[in-house]
């Protein structure tokens, strides 16, 4: 499963990291995000929303994303 450490970085860049990474990936693939930014949460909520794809937090500063569609 490939990991995205976005520790360090600031909104927007933790889903802009997420969005280059998961333009490559296939539907049902997965890929771990790290980020310390409050704000990465709720970017995942709206981003989730508009995508179509799914996150589970997993701990305070990971989630796991899962591409649901190819688009």
């Amino acid at each position: 499963m490939k990991e995205i450490d976005a520790r360090g970085l600031r909104c927007p860049q933790p889903i802009i990291e997420l969005g280059k990474e998961i333009s490559f990936m296939h539907a049902g693939d997965q890929v771990i995000l790290h980020s310390d930014d409050p704000a990465t949460e709720p970017d995942l909520v709206a981003w989730s929303r508009m995508t179509g794809n799914v996150f589970d937090k997993k701990s305070k500063d990971s989630f796991v994303i899962t591409k649901l569609s190819e688009r």
